[in-house]
């Protein structure tokens, strides 16, 4: 490899690494919370629609907690 392949080449390896930077960086604080805030409500109302769906299969089972 030459002198001139190799500056070219390391040339390359800098620019990859420079479009390696976290995109949400970028993004406002209040924009990344509101991501945050969005995901978690999703999961727990997930968690929740689960929970009743398996209260409701048991309870038609004939298992109840009281």
């Amino acid at each position: 490899m030459s002198v001139k392949e190799s500056v070219q080449h390391d040339a390359r390896n800098q620019d990859e690494h420079r479009r390696e930077v976290d995109p949400a960086q970028g993004k406002p604080l209040w924009q990344r919370i509101g991501w945050l805030v969005v995901i978690w409500t999703g999961s727990v109302l997930a968690l929740f629609v689960v929970a009743m769906l398996l209260r409701m299969f048991m309870t038609a089972a004939g298992m109840k907690s009281h």
